[in-house]
């Protein structure tokens, strides 16, 4: 059997989840076997999962944002309902339960999987190393597996329908460690989740002339990023920053502006599906690692670009 757990943090699914949930199904469908989503705490709609393959969800009470007792229930859950491999989204939480969810079922784990495993000959999965300039395949040899995939690397896929949900009579156990408060971004579409990406570097000049760039994402439906020494100027807020050293993500559409594209900054965003730079010098760095690549004055082809976009969407 294939437990999925389906991080749902003030009680609502994010699109990494629905991703695991969708991955864990079709990977039951490869080894012939049931897929069963688990939730923890108070969920909106838990059966909704089922929409995206699997067959029940289960559901245990309590807060989740303890690692230790999140991890724990997690194991329990999977030995209780004898799960072979459990599925997790490759997030912050993900991170941080995943090895400790492999020590107590005995399993073997790979973090950041991106593709359905290879089961011609055991069971082999694939995942960036490098920072996505390679790839490198792994074979788990134990009974028990443990896999976190990583965001944006599947397409969702709607084959059910909703489902019931059974609540299991695990508790989650008291956090060892007191929260006092949390502060969390509001507004805008979280970097991790966004499908398009416009970013921003040096070469805006100022923060003064961000309007441009928030223009073309608002008339894209997109969310912004920033380079590094931008975020270090205090010209954005550090959470936009994209990069080695900031975040890194998986946009269907990465479009960098004025950014020259330092290895650290390429090693956060490489792994878009379509990177687009807009950059005034033709020997910028990020043109090797672009798609599709504009040589040219920002401040006169992003206007253009936001206007072409206005357009279209009102033309359809």
């Amino acid at each position: 059997m294939v437990l999925i757990f389906a991080e749902s943090p003030e009680g609502k699914f994010k699109k990494a989840a629905l991703e695991a949930v969708t991955y864990g199904a079709r990977l039951a469908q490869q080894m012939q076997t049931q897929a069963v989503a688990l939730v923890v705490g108070d969920v909106a709609d838990a059966g909704m999962l089922g929409e995206y393959g699997v067959t029940k969800v289960v559901r245990i009470a309590g807060d989740a944002w303890d690692a230790a007792s999140l991890a724990k229930a997690v194991a329990d859950v999977a030995g209780q309902l004898g799960a072979d491999v459990v599925v997790m989204p490759f997030t912050t939480t993900g991170k941080a339960i995943q090895g400790r969810v492999a020590v107590r079922l005995g399993a073997g784990a790979v973090s950041g999987v991106n593709a359905l495993p290879d089961l011609s000959d055991g069971f082999v999965v694939k995942r960036p190393v490098f920072s996505g300039k390679a790839y490198a395949y792994y074979k788990i040899k134990s009974a028990k597996k443990v896999l976190s995939l990583m965001s944006n690397a599947i397409p969702l896929e709607k084959t059910g329908a909703p489902v019931e949900v059974e609540n299991l009579p695990i508790t989650l156990d008291p956090p060892k460690v007191q929260s006092v408060g949390v502060e969390k971004q509001k507004g805008g579409i979280p970097l991790p989740e966004a499908d398009i990406v416009v970013s921003g570097g040096r070469g805006l000049k100022g923060p003064e002339n961000w309007a441009i760039l928030l223009e073309l994402a608002d008339a894209l439906g997109a969310a912004t990023a920033c380079s590094r020494p931008v975020a270090d100027a205090g010209w954005r807020p550090h959470h936009e920053h994209v990069g080695q050293t900031g975040l890194a993500i998986r946009p269907n559409l990465y479009i960098a502006i004025g950014i020259s594209g330092a290895i650290q900054h390429l090693a956060g965003v490489n792994n878009s599906k379509t990177i687009v730079v807009i950059n005034k010098d033709p020997e910028a760095p990020f043109f090797k690692a672009a798609d599709y690549g504009v040589v040219g004055d920002l401040f006169e082809v992003v206007p253009r670009l936001t206007e072409a976009v206005k357009k279209f969407k009102a033309s359809n």
